[in-house]
């Protein structure tokens, strides 16, 4: 049985999108899955617009989703002899031609056929030049590009798609097509074609907008007696507005490295990935790793365009809701170990970590991240909304000092009361801490609840979160304390 063998052939002109990811994700996926090669390619050959941070950015970001590679980096530009040379063959077979028409002929022919309300074709004017009208052209100096000379037959030209069934043209609907720029390079028709002959491509996974292309490179293959790989076509990624996803348009909310540096799991960005024009027939969201590849299939590729539903204006789910609520999930069930892992990185990062979260406070560590995580959505909030569990510079947030959780005046003296009980008990326990603040409140002929939040503002600078007294205990003794009696009127900050 033949070995599977796919690419993902990313152009360094840009971060690697969704979109591109997407793709990538679908390769690996399916190279998985038969237990065949994946190779990456990088198509160079646009050298005004590729650039080495377009290339370490795409490495960067296929390195953070875990998409691994059989084969590559290869670079295009490496291959061009073979790019050459494969065109040179197509002018010796006849496949080929010389064309010197200019620009400014092409130009005035698409205006004549734009005036006459009618669609501009190549109309062959070189097609038929003889050798010695070729050689009279080249020694006036003449430049030409060199076309493609599609075959004058009548039928359909066709092949079968994976995602869109039999896809056909009638061959007189074809341009002969240019293969060879005027200046000597190859175009990506070619290119494309040529590289994937060469790394023996058995599966070619990739976006509808390149199904254009698609019969065009079938006649490449024919003529240079190269079997079909199969091609399947994804639908593209849309916003709301029915607009194609585009870095261009849509910025950094589309690029993969926003997503990471914005405190997403890479597996759970995966797993949204996926379902981004695919499903397995069912309403099912969460797949593991070993689920997803035995899932997966070509055939339950969507059809119809996916819509990535993201959101500019909300600071909550900055982003498609789904991609939040899918993160959010691996962020509360995933093994706490693998958790504290990750959280390791962001607290480095803001320097809030303590070398003994490894060691002698592991336990601690990893017990305060399971207590604070439900609430959580990325990585990030461990540090933001979480950071007065490792420091005790954090800032209070706006929602308790909007709804006035420290505005009774007498909230200066018992705080400090309260700090004063929990230095003196001897029972530093739940059930004691709580009995404790409860008990001030009953003396203070108050509702526990005006003390209770309080000390939860006081101590985490959030209104909301675990239970009260499992943070005191988390917090322990001296930080509760020092916070208790730290509080000060206008209550901005703890």
């Amino acid at each position: 049985m033949t070995e599977t063998r796919l690419r993902f052939p990313p152009s360094p002109t840009g971060y690697l999108h969704i979109g591109g990811a997407r793709t990538a994700l679908y390769n690996w996926l399916y190279a998985r899955q038969t237990g065949g090669k994946l190779i990456l390619r990088i198509e160079d050959t646009d050298v005004g617009r590729s650039t080495q941070e377009s290339i370490q950015g795409i490495l960067e970001g296929l390195e953070w989703l875990g998409i691994d590679f059989d084969e590559g980096p290869y670079f295009q530009t490496d291959f061009e002899s073979d790019h050459i040379a494969a065109a040179n063959r197509l002018l010796v077979q006849g496949n080929a031609y010389k064309c010197f028409c200019t620009k400014e002929e092409l130009d005035a022919k698409r205006e004549a056929a734009s005036a006459a309300k009618t669609v501009f074709g190549y109309d062959r004017t070189c097609r038929n030049l003889s050798a010695d009208q070729i050689a009279e052209k080249e020694a006036a100096g003449m430049p030409s590009v060199i076309r493609f000379k599609v075959p004058e037959r009548s039928g359909l030209l066709g092949y079968d798609d994976k995602v869109f069934g039999r896809i056909e043209c009638a061959y007189s609907e074809i341009d002969d097509f240019v293969i060879v720029r005027s200046n000597g390079k190859p175009l990506y028709l070619l290119c494309n074609v040529v590289d994937d002959i060469r790394d023996r491509i058995t599966h070619i996974i990739r976006g509808q907008d390149h199904m254009t292309n698609t019969l065009k490179q079938v006649l490449l293959y024919e003529a240079l007696n190269a079997p079909l790989p199969v091609f399947g076509h994804m639908p593209l990624t849309l916003d709301t507005k029915k607009a194609k996803i585009s870095k261009r348009s849509h910025g950094e909310i589309v690029a993969v490295q926003f997503y990471r540096d914005n405190g997403f799991i890479p597996w759970a960005f995966n797993n949204f990935l996926a379902l981004l024009g695919w499903s397995a027939g069912n309403d099912r969201e969460i797949f593991s790793r070993e689920e997803l590849i035995r899932d997966f299939s070509l055939e339950r590729i969507n059809k119809s365009s996916a819509i990535f539903n993201y959101r500019k204006d909300d600071p909550k789910f900055f982003t498609d809701p789904k991609a939040m609520h899918i993160n959010e999930h691996y962020l509360r069930t995933m093994g706490i170990a693998e958790l504290g892992q990750m959280i390791e990185k962001e607290l480095v990062a803001e320097n809030l970590w303590d070398e003994e979260y490894a060691a002698g406070k592991k336990d601690w560590y990893l017990g305060t991240l399971a207590l604070i995580r439900d609430r959580f959505h990325t990585l990030k909030d461990f540090t933001t909304l979480g950071r007065a569990y490792f420091a005790d510079d954090f800032t209070v947030d706006a929602k308790p000092l909007e709804k006035n959780v420290l505005k009774h005046p007498g909230l200066q003296e018992w705080l400090p009361e309260l700090a004063d009980r929990y230095e003196r008990c001897t029972d530093f326990t739940l059930e004691e801490t709580e009995k404790i603040a409860r008990d001030l409140a009953d003396e203070l002929e108050i509702k526990p609840g005006i003390i209770i939040n309080a000390m939860r503002t006081v101590l985490t600078g959030q209104l909301a979160g675990p239970s009260m007294f499992d943070i005191v205990l988390t917090l322990g003794r001296d930080r509760v304390v020092r916070r208790l009696r730290g509080v000060k009127k206008p209550f901005q900050s703890s």
